[in-house]
């Protein structure tokens, strides 16, 4: 009996036995094939940094950067894709470190991204000092801008007193020269996808510097569309398109809609979302703006005199155009600079947009495109979109 009890024990220990084995064995399999897989991701992206030589922004080891900003004392502002602090580089240069949360893909498009970045050198962009690249460890050094970033003199209860309209304008043409330079000055070019106010930082002569680039999207020179994969932005910023292709193609009039919408936010001195948030039965934001020209109100709602009148109305009417909802019908970033250059009685204002028309019209023009891709380009357009292209910028 004895003899039969140990037999069936051990008949069902050993399977049990052998499957603990092939488990741990399994288990021991995974972590090697992880750890070769992860050594392999890091000998790509060492290789792509080796591969750009002296052209690469300058490396640091993630306890350099901890004693560049004293252990992260020193808090400068925080957003979705990481906490940026204030530090300071052994030659006496103050930065602003951006700590990027904890990424566990590889490193492979950080390291395309910083390199890209790093070679950008132009005054209304904002410079890479450094970065750091270590495991899921990922940092990037820029230089520090003494005055904040642009919200948070818009924003406030009176903005045009602490900066003037005159500077608003010159910050204004200074993000659009930012943005041209990325546009078709770079060797890739850059669509950043996030501009807004919050990414507009300040140096001490509040000389504009287009920020944070950790949506950017780089592309051929070449190419006049880009590929993303779902929305990318911030609320109120983000073109239709990038929402919806049934508006056209992304491109980088994506990123002249949220300059526009950014222009009309200096102009209103307030958040372009703020209606949609705290009470539906508010004007959608441009609407509103549009309303004081339509009604010859002077834009008296947004603390205009009669001196500062013609730089208000020309910083409305090139918003206007900007964020047209149809990217067919928005000028360029280079256009727009030259509207600046324009005087205000050669600017038009665009027609008020029916949305729901044009969501109709840009279908059927798209099918009619689509139709007629082996044939001449004849499509019709519609009352809407015809009264539009009488009206645009003729630059």
């Amino acid at each position: 009996m004895l003899i039969a009890l140990a037999s069936a024990a051990a008949t069902l220990l050993f399977p049990c036995i052998y499957v603990l084995i092939r488990h741990r064995k399994g288990q021991r399999l995974w972590l090697l094939l992880c750890k070769k897989t992860s050594s392999k991701n890091e000998n790509n992206y060492e290789a792509m940094i080796a591969s750009y030589g002296s052209l690469a922004p300058k490396r640091y080891i993630y306890s350099e950067i901890m004693k560049v900003t004293s252990s992260r004392n020193y808090e400068l502002g925080k957003g979705g894709y990481g906490v940026v602090f204030k530090g300071r580089l052994h030659d006496g240069r103050l930065v602003a470190v951006k700590f990027l949360h904890d990424c566990k893909g590889n490193g492979s498009e950080f390291v395309n991204e910083v390199m890209s970045i790093g070679r950008t050198s132009h005054v209304n962009v904002v410079s890479l000092f450094g970065f750091c690249l270590e495991g899921s460890k990922r940092a990037l050094i820029y230089e520090y801008m003494s005055n904040d970033s642009l919200d948070k003199y818009i924003y406030s209860e009176n903005p045009k007193e602490i900066l003037g309209w005159e500077k608003l304008c010159g910050i204004a043409i200074g993000i659009a020269r930012g943005l041209e330079y990325l546009h078709h000055s770079c060797n890739t070019r850059i669509v950043h996808f996030n501009i807004k106010p919050q990414n507009i930082l300040l140096d001490m002569d509040f000389s504009p510097k287009i920020a944070d680039f950790g949506l950017a999207k780089l592309c051929h020179t070449k190419e006049s569309k880009v590929s993303i994969t779902g929305a990318r932005g911030t609320i109120g910023f983000i073109a239709p398109e990038v929402h919806s292709r049934t508006f056209g193609v992304v491109s980088t009039k994506s990123n002249v809609y949220s300059y526009g919408m950014m222009l009309l936010e200096m102009v209103g001195g307030r958040r372009n979302v703020k209606s949609i948030v705290q009470n539906s039965s508010e004007k959608y934001f441009p609407d509103g703006i549009y309303d004081h020209f339509a009604e010859d109100e002077a834009l008296q709602a947004c603390d205009v005199t009669g001196e500062t009148a013609e730089i208000a109305r020309k910083v409305t009417i090139i918003g206007m155009w900007c964020i047209q909802v149809l990217p067919m019908y928005r000028p360029t970033i280079t256009r727009v600079l030259e509207m600046f250059e324009r005087r205000l009685d050669e600017l038009d204002m665009p027609p008020k947009q029916n949305f729901g028309d044009l969501v109709e019209s840009s279908a059927h023009n798209m099918d009619v495109q689509s139709a007629s891709s082996n044939s001449t380009r004849s499509e019709k357009i519609s009352p809407v979109s015809s009264k539009i292209l009488q009206r645009l910028p003729t630059l």
